[in-house]
């Protein structure tokens, strides 16, 4: 049977605030900050189960993730250790017997900061995403959108990297992975071209290979 690798993105080192999100809906082992992390997404969803053993098996990574629906399957493997994480990944792409430049790109299906927030929308919006922090009133919000949806982890973790961000949601699971983060207008600008950058890069890497 075919699978067709739709997400294939390592991150170096989960910044705390990711990290903590990731952990709340782990049903396996809890993602800590400073964890190097590999997030995985491959169609048809059943496919997910062999790889994850495979990983699993053939090195000393942690299984925080894994979901599988009909159409994607996901998984998110963490280790202290780079390198394990890179070998698990390594060991994945041979037994699908493609390439790191076979994934998917990242399309931005959406991308927009919504400024000075209401009272009424915030709380709105709080009462939806339970996850993670609160938006404010006042405060800017910055909304993101990409297919695959796996890539909005990556995403999400390039921003808190690179600006002074609170994270609100990530939903990295299903057609489209969504991304939500609250902060100044100034620290929502910072965020988004963090975000956008680090997307443009995943694509440009895949062109050049």
């Amino acid at each position: 049977m075919d699978i067709t690798l739709r997400t294939f993105v390592f991150i170096d080192s989960l910044q705390p605030q990711l990290a903590s999100y990731l952990a709340t809906s782990s049903q396996g082992f809890l993602p800590v900050p400073g964890d190097a992390c590999m997030w995985i997404e491959v169609a048809p969803g059943m496919a997910v189960h062999r790889l994850s053993d495979i990983a699993l098996k053939e090195t000393n990574v942690h299984l925080g993730e894994q979901v599988v629906e009909r159409s994607f399957g996901s998984m998110e493997i963490h280790y202290r250790n780079q390198s394990e994480v890179q070998e698990a990944g390594n060991i994945i792409l041979r037994q699908l017997n493609t390439t790191l430049e076979s994934r998917m790109a990242c399309r931005i299906a959406w991308n927009e900061i919504i400024c000075g927030m209401t009272p009424d929308h915030t709380t709105l919006i709080n009462r939806q995403l339970r996850k993670g922090s609160m938006i404010l009133p006042g405060k800017s919000m910055f909304i993101l959108e990409v297919e695959p949806a796996g890539y909005a982890v990556y995403a999400a973790n390039e921003a808190e990297k690179a600006a002074h961000i609170t994270l609100v949601d990530v939903k990295p699971f299903g057609n489209f992975g969504r991304l939500t983060m609250m902060g100044s207008e100034a620290e929502a600008a910072e965020a988004q071209r963090a975000a956008v950058k680090a997307l443009e890069n995943i694509n440009a890497r895949a062109k050049r290979d």
